[in-house]
Protein backbone atom coordinates (compact mmCIF):
# COMPACT_ATOMS: atom_id res chain seq x y z
CA UNK A 1 0.00 0.00 0.00
CA UNK A 2 1.40 3.39 -0.99
CA UNK A 3 0.83 6.18 1.50
CA UNK A 4 -0.10 9.74 0.53
CA UNK A 5 2.75 11.05 2.66
CA UNK A 6 5.35 9.76 0.25
CA UNK A 7 7.21 12.50 -1.56
CA UNK A 8 6.95 12.74 -5.33
CA UNK A 9 10.46 11.41 -5.82
CA UNK A 10 9.68 8.32 -3.76
CA UNK A 11 6.67 7.25 -5.79
CA UNK A 12 7.34 4.18 -7.88
CA UNK A 13 6.50 4.21 -11.56
CA UNK A 14 2.77 4.11 -12.10
CA UNK A 15 1.53 0.81 -13.52
CA UNK A 16 -1.93 -0.71 -13.69
CA UNK A 17 -1.13 -2.89 -10.68
CA UNK A 18 0.07 0.06 -8.60
CA UNK A 19 -2.92 2.16 -9.66
CA UNK A 20 -5.23 -0.55 -8.33
CA UNK A 21 -3.27 -1.38 -5.18
CA UNK A 22 -2.14 2.07 -4.02
CA UNK A 23 -4.35 3.73 -1.44
CA UNK A 24 -4.11 6.61 0.99
CA UNK A 25 -6.32 7.86 3.81
CA UNK A 26 -8.27 11.08 3.22
CA UNK A 27 -9.87 11.90 6.56
CA UNK A 28 -12.40 14.56 5.41
CA UNK A 29 -13.55 12.35 2.54
CA UNK A 30 -13.82 9.34 4.85
CA UNK A 31 -15.92 11.36 7.31
CA UNK A 32 -18.26 12.46 4.50
CA UNK A 33 -18.62 8.93 3.09
CA UNK A 34 -19.23 7.44 6.54
CA UNK A 35 -21.83 10.09 7.42
CA UNK A 36 -23.72 9.64 4.14
CA UNK A 37 -23.69 5.85 4.49
CA UNK A 38 -24.86 6.03 8.13
CA UNK A 39 -27.71 8.43 7.33
CA UNK A 40 -28.84 6.35 4.36
CA UNK A 41 -28.73 3.14 6.38
CA UNK A 42 -30.70 4.82 9.19
CA UNK A 43 -33.41 5.81 6.72
CA UNK A 44 -33.68 2.31 5.26
CA UNK A 45 -33.87 0.73 8.73
CA UNK A 46 -36.53 3.21 9.85
CA UNK A 47 -38.72 2.32 6.87
CA UNK A 48 -38.26 -1.40 7.54
CA UNK A 49 -39.39 -0.97 11.15
CA UNK A 50 -42.60 0.56 9.82
CA UNK A 51 -43.10 -2.42 7.53
CA UNK A 52 -42.15 -0.50 4.38
CA UNK A 53 -39.57 -1.64 1.86
CA UNK A 54 -36.90 0.40 0.14
CA UNK A 55 -35.67 -0.87 -3.27
CA UNK A 56 -32.43 -2.81 -2.97
CA UNK A 57 -31.29 -1.50 -6.35
CA UNK A 58 -31.43 2.08 -5.06
CA UNK A 59 -29.34 1.19 -2.01
CA UNK A 60 -26.79 -0.60 -4.20
CA UNK A 61 -26.51 2.38 -6.58
CA UNK A 62 -26.05 4.78 -3.67
CA UNK A 63 -23.37 2.70 -1.96
CA UNK A 64 -21.40 1.18 -4.81
CA UNK A 65 -21.68 3.80 -7.55
CA UNK A 66 -22.16 6.96 -5.49
CA UNK A 67 -20.07 6.42 -2.37
CA UNK A 68 -17.76 4.06 -4.24
CA UNK A 69 -16.88 6.76 -6.75
CA UNK A 70 -16.17 9.15 -3.87
CA UNK A 71 -13.80 6.66 -2.25
CA UNK A 72 -12.00 5.88 -5.52
CA UNK A 73 -11.63 9.55 -6.40
CA UNK A 74 -10.23 10.63 -3.04
CA UNK A 75 -8.36 7.63 -1.64
CA UNK A 76 -7.30 5.30 -4.46
CA UNK A 77 -4.19 5.36 -6.62
CA UNK A 78 -5.68 8.39 -8.40
CA UNK A 79 -5.25 10.39 -5.19
CA UNK A 80 -1.79 8.93 -4.56
CA UNK A 81 -0.47 10.09 -7.93
CA UNK A 82 -2.56 13.23 -8.56
CA UNK A 83 0.25 15.54 -7.32
CA UNK A 84 2.83 14.22 -9.79
CA UNK A 85 0.67 13.46 -12.87
CA UNK A 86 -2.16 15.52 -14.31
CA UNK A 87 -4.31 12.73 -15.74
CA UNK A 88 -5.11 11.06 -12.36
CA UNK A 89 -6.27 14.46 -11.08
CA UNK A 90 -8.43 14.93 -14.18
CA UNK A 91 -10.06 11.50 -13.69
CA UNK A 92 -10.61 12.30 -10.00
CA UNK A 93 -12.48 15.48 -10.87
CA UNK A 94 -14.73 13.91 -13.48
CA UNK A 95 -15.58 11.08 -11.05
CA UNK A 96 -16.61 13.67 -8.48
CA UNK A 97 -18.77 15.87 -10.69
CA UNK A 98 -20.31 13.22 -12.97
CA UNK A 99 -20.09 9.62 -11.72
CA UNK A 100 -20.62 10.11 -7.97
CA UNK A 101 -23.64 12.44 -8.41
CA UNK A 102 -25.26 9.91 -10.76
CA UNK A 103 -24.85 7.11 -8.20
CA UNK A 104 -26.10 9.26 -5.33
CA UNK A 105 -29.12 10.40 -7.35
CA UNK A 106 -30.04 6.84 -8.32
CA UNK A 107 -30.17 6.07 -4.60
CA UNK A 108 -32.83 8.82 -4.21
CA UNK A 109 -31.63 9.86 -0.73
CA UNK A 110 -33.92 12.91 -0.53
CA UNK A 111 -37.10 10.86 -0.99
CA UNK A 112 -35.75 8.35 1.52
CA UNK A 113 -35.18 11.17 4.00
CA UNK A 114 -38.68 12.60 3.49
CA UNK A 115 -40.27 9.19 4.04
CA UNK A 116 -38.10 8.25 7.02
CA UNK A 117 -38.15 11.51 8.96
CA UNK A 118 -40.97 12.35 11.40
CA UNK A 119 -43.98 13.66 9.50
CA UNK A 120 -42.96 11.86 6.35
CA UNK A 121 -46.15 9.83 5.93
CA UNK A 122 -47.88 12.50 3.83
CA UNK A 123 -47.83 15.12 6.55
CA UNK A 124 -46.63 18.68 6.16
CA UNK A 125 -45.11 19.03 9.59
CA UNK A 126 -42.05 17.74 11.39
CA UNK A 127 -38.59 17.35 9.97
CA UNK A 128 -39.95 15.86 6.75
CA UNK A 129 -42.11 18.93 6.17
CA UNK A 130 -39.16 21.22 6.78
CA UNK A 131 -37.08 19.24 4.26
CA UNK A 132 -39.88 19.43 1.66
CA UNK A 133 -40.11 23.20 2.07
CA UNK A 134 -36.33 23.56 1.84
CA UNK A 135 -36.15 21.46 -1.34
CA UNK A 136 -38.89 23.53 -2.98
CA UNK A 137 -37.65 26.92 -1.76
CA UNK A 138 -36.69 29.72 -4.09
CA UNK A 139 -32.92 29.33 -3.70
CA UNK A 140 -33.00 25.60 -4.45
CA UNK A 141 -35.34 26.14 -7.40
CA UNK A 142 -32.98 28.69 -8.91
CA UNK A 143 -29.85 26.58 -8.38
CA UNK A 144 -31.49 23.42 -9.75
CA UNK A 145 -33.14 25.11 -12.73
CA UNK A 146 -31.78 22.90 -15.54
CA UNK A 147 -30.05 25.58 -17.58
CA UNK A 148 -28.60 27.21 -14.46
CA UNK A 149 -27.28 23.93 -13.02
CA UNK A 150 -25.77 22.94 -16.39
CA UNK A 151 -24.02 26.30 -16.59
CA UNK A 152 -22.75 25.88 -13.02
CA UNK A 153 -21.22 22.48 -13.81
CA UNK A 154 -19.47 23.86 -16.90
CA UNK A 155 -18.33 27.00 -15.06
CA UNK A 156 -16.97 24.87 -12.20
CA UNK A 157 -14.87 22.71 -14.51
CA UNK A 158 -13.50 25.67 -16.47
CA UNK A 159 -12.79 27.61 -13.27
CA UNK A 160 -10.90 24.68 -11.79
CA UNK A 161 -8.59 24.30 -14.78
CA UNK A 162 -8.25 27.79 -16.23
CA UNK A 163 -7.81 29.89 -13.10
CA UNK A 164 -5.23 29.56 -10.27
CA UNK A 165 -7.79 27.42 -8.40
CA UNK A 166 -6.35 24.02 -9.34
CA UNK A 167 -2.67 24.98 -9.03
CA UNK A 168 -3.33 26.51 -5.60
CA UNK A 169 -5.29 23.43 -4.49
CA UNK A 170 -2.28 21.26 -5.27
CA UNK A 171 -0.27 23.29 -2.76
CA UNK A 172 -2.93 23.90 -0.09
CA UNK A 173 -4.48 20.80 1.44
CA UNK A 174 -7.71 22.32 2.76
CA UNK A 175 -8.41 23.99 -0.59
CA UNK A 176 -7.90 20.64 -2.32
CA UNK A 177 -10.59 19.12 -0.07
CA UNK A 178 -12.86 22.09 -0.75
CA UNK A 179 -12.38 21.57 -4.49
CA UNK A 180 -13.53 17.96 -4.09
CA UNK A 181 -16.70 19.15 -2.34
CA UNK A 182 -17.24 21.93 -4.89
CA UNK A 183 -17.13 19.49 -7.82
CA UNK A 184 -19.46 17.03 -6.08
CA UNK A 185 -22.02 19.71 -5.18
CA UNK A 186 -22.03 21.20 -8.68
CA UNK A 187 -22.68 17.80 -10.25
CA UNK A 188 -25.48 17.00 -7.80
CA UNK A 189 -27.30 20.26 -8.58
CA UNK A 190 -28.06 18.98 -12.08
CA UNK A 191 -28.32 15.22 -11.69
CA UNK A 192 -30.39 14.87 -8.50
CA UNK A 193 -33.39 17.05 -9.51
CA UNK A 194 -33.55 15.61 -13.04
CA UNK A 195 -33.67 12.02 -11.78
CA UNK A 196 -35.48 12.29 -8.45
CA UNK A 197 -36.90 15.67 -7.40
CA UNK A 198 -39.57 16.60 -9.94
CA UNK A 199 -41.18 19.14 -7.60
CA UNK A 200 -38.10 21.36 -7.76
CA UNK A 201 -38.30 21.58 -11.56
CA UNK A 202 -40.55 23.88 -13.62
CA UNK A 203 -43.87 22.49 -14.81
CA UNK A 204 -42.67 22.49 -18.42
CA UNK A 205 -39.76 20.21 -17.54
CA UNK A 206 -41.53 16.99 -18.54
CA UNK A 207 -39.76 13.70 -19.24
CA UNK A 208 -39.21 14.52 -22.94
CA UNK A 209 -37.74 17.91 -22.01
CA UNK A 210 -35.53 16.32 -19.38
CA UNK A 211 -34.29 13.77 -21.91
CA UNK A 212 -33.36 16.63 -24.23
CA UNK A 213 -31.61 18.42 -21.35
CA UNK A 214 -29.62 15.30 -20.48
CA UNK A 215 -28.56 15.00 -24.11
CA UNK A 216 -27.53 18.67 -24.08
CA UNK A 217 -25.69 18.16 -20.79
CA UNK A 218 -23.74 15.27 -22.35
CA UNK A 219 -22.54 17.65 -25.04
CA UNK A 220 -21.70 20.36 -22.51
CA UNK A 221 -19.80 17.91 -20.30
CA UNK A 222 -17.54 17.11 -23.25
CA UNK A 223 -16.38 20.73 -23.50
CA UNK A 224 -13.91 20.76 -20.54
CA UNK A 225 -12.24 17.57 -21.75
CA UNK A 226 -11.90 18.91 -25.29
CA UNK A 227 -10.51 22.23 -24.07
CA UNK A 228 -8.03 20.59 -21.69
CA UNK A 229 -6.88 18.13 -24.35
CA UNK A 230 -6.30 20.80 -27.00
CA UNK A 231 -5.17 23.68 -24.78
CA UNK A 232 -1.68 24.82 -25.72
CA UNK A 233 -0.78 26.16 -22.26
CA UNK A 234 -0.01 23.74 -19.47
CA UNK A 235 -2.55 23.57 -16.63
CA UNK A 236 -0.71 23.96 -13.32
CA UNK A 237 2.37 23.67 -15.51
CA UNK A 238 4.85 25.08 -12.98
CA UNK A 239 3.76 22.50 -10.40
CA UNK A 240 3.85 19.48 -12.68
CA UNK A 241 7.11 20.46 -14.37
CA UNK A 242 8.72 20.71 -10.93
CA UNK A 243 7.20 17.56 -9.43
CA UNK A 244 7.14 15.28 -12.47
CA UNK A 245 9.10 12.08 -11.68
CA UNK A 246 11.73 10.82 -14.07
CA UNK A 247 9.54 7.96 -15.29
CA UNK A 248 6.56 10.20 -16.16
CA UNK A 249 5.63 11.01 -19.77
CA UNK A 250 6.04 14.43 -21.30
CA UNK A 251 3.95 16.95 -19.34
CA UNK A 252 2.12 18.10 -22.49
CA UNK A 253 1.28 14.49 -23.33
CA UNK A 254 0.16 13.92 -19.74
CA UNK A 255 -2.32 16.79 -20.08
CA UNK A 256 -3.63 15.44 -23.38
CA UNK A 257 -4.19 12.04 -21.77
CA UNK A 258 -6.04 13.73 -18.91
CA UNK A 259 -8.28 15.67 -21.29
CA UNK A 260 -9.02 12.54 -23.29
CA UNK A 261 -9.93 10.66 -20.11
CA UNK A 262 -12.29 13.46 -19.08
CA UNK A 263 -13.95 13.41 -22.49
CA UNK A 264 -14.29 9.61 -22.57
CA UNK A 265 -15.74 9.29 -19.07
CA UNK A 266 -18.17 12.17 -19.66
CA UNK A 267 -19.57 10.51 -22.76
CA UNK A 268 -19.71 7.08 -21.09
CA UNK A 269 -21.71 8.54 -18.19
CA UNK A 270 -24.11 10.41 -20.50
CA UNK A 271 -25.46 7.19 -22.05
CA UNK A 272 -26.60 5.39 -18.85
CA UNK A 273 -27.89 8.73 -17.52
CA UNK A 274 -30.10 9.07 -20.60
CA UNK A 275 -31.18 5.41 -20.45
CA UNK A 276 -32.25 5.75 -16.81
CA UNK A 277 -34.31 8.83 -17.66
CA UNK A 278 -35.94 7.06 -20.62
CA UNK A 279 -36.80 4.13 -18.34
CA UNK A 280 -38.41 6.52 -15.85
CA UNK A 281 -40.33 8.16 -18.69
CA UNK A 282 -41.72 4.82 -19.87
CA UNK A 283 -42.68 3.82 -16.33
CA UNK A 284 -44.48 7.13 -15.76
CA UNK A 285 -46.45 6.64 -19.00
CA UNK A 286 -47.49 3.14 -17.91
CA UNK A 287 -48.63 4.41 -14.51
CA UNK A 288 -50.70 7.16 -16.13
CA UNK A 289 -52.27 4.68 -18.56
CA UNK A 290 -53.27 2.33 -15.73
CA UNK A 291 -54.76 5.23 -13.74
CA UNK A 292 -56.75 6.38 -16.77
CA UNK A 293 -58.06 2.87 -17.42
CA UNK A 294 -59.22 2.54 -13.82
CA UNK A 295 -60.96 5.91 -13.95
CA UNK A 296 -62.73 5.02 -17.20
CA UNK A 297 -63.79 1.63 -15.85
CA UNK A 298 -65.26 3.33 -12.79
CA UNK A 299 -67.14 5.84 -14.97
CA UNK A 300 -68.45 3.05 -17.17
CA UNK A 301 -69.64 1.04 -14.16
CA UNK A 302 -71.37 4.10 -12.69
CA UNK A 303 -73.05 4.89 -16.00
CA UNK A 304 -74.22 1.31 -16.41
CA UNK A 305 -75.64 1.22 -12.88
CA UNK A 306 -77.53 4.49 -13.37
CA UNK A 307 -79.01 3.56 -16.76
CA UNK A 308 -82.75 2.60 -16.76
CA UNK A 309 -83.67 -0.97 -17.51
CA UNK A 310 -84.36 -1.46 -21.24
CA UNK A 311 -87.95 -2.19 -22.30
CA UNK A 312 -88.55 -5.67 -23.71
CA UNK A 313 -88.43 -5.75 -27.50
CA UNK A 314 -88.41 -8.47 -30.08
CA UNK A 315 -85.03 -9.97 -30.78
CA UNK A 316 -85.70 -9.57 -34.48
CA UNK A 317 -86.72 -5.93 -34.24
CA UNK A 318 -84.26 -3.40 -32.88
CA UNK A 319 -86.03 -0.71 -30.89
CA UNK A 320 -86.20 2.59 -32.74
CA UNK A 321 -86.02 4.39 -29.38
CA UNK A 322 -82.78 2.73 -28.34
CA UNK A 323 -80.32 5.31 -26.97
CA UNK A 324 -76.73 4.56 -27.89
CA UNK A 325 -74.05 5.09 -25.18
CA UNK A 326 -72.08 8.30 -25.45
CA UNK A 327 -68.84 6.51 -26.23
CA UNK A 328 -70.45 5.02 -29.36
CA UNK A 329 -71.52 8.39 -30.70
CA UNK A 330 -68.75 10.75 -29.62
CA UNK A 331 -65.33 10.92 -31.22
CA UNK A 332 -62.59 11.75 -28.77
CA UNK A 333 -59.68 10.05 -27.03
CA UNK A 334 -61.67 8.83 -24.01
CA UNK A 335 -64.51 7.45 -26.15
CA UNK A 336 -62.06 5.69 -28.46
CA UNK A 337 -60.39 4.02 -25.48
CA UNK A 338 -63.72 2.73 -24.12
CA UNK A 339 -64.79 1.45 -27.54
CA UNK A 340 -61.55 -0.51 -27.79
CA UNK A 341 -62.07 -1.97 -24.32
CA UNK A 342 -65.60 -3.14 -25.11
CA UNK A 343 -64.97 -4.35 -28.63
CA UNK A 344 -66.67 -1.42 -30.31
CA UNK A 345 -65.80 -0.09 -33.75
Amino acid sequence: MTGGALAAGQLAELTTGRLLSSWQLDVPALVLVTALAALYGWGVRRLRRRGERWPLARSAAFVFLGLGALVVATMSGLAVYDHVLFWPAAVQNVLLDLVAPLGLALGDPLRLAVEALPGGAGGAGGAAGWLRRAMTGRVVRVLTFPLVSTALVLATELTVYFTPYFATALRVGWLHELMYLHLLAAGCLFVVPVLTREETLPAWCTHPVRAALVFLDGIVDAVPGLVVMTHGTLIAGAWYLHHAPSWSPDVHHDQQVGGGAMLGIAELVALPFLLVLLFQWGRAERVQAVALDRRLDAQFAAAAAAAPAPSPVSADEPSPDRVRPWWETERNEVADRIRRQHGGA
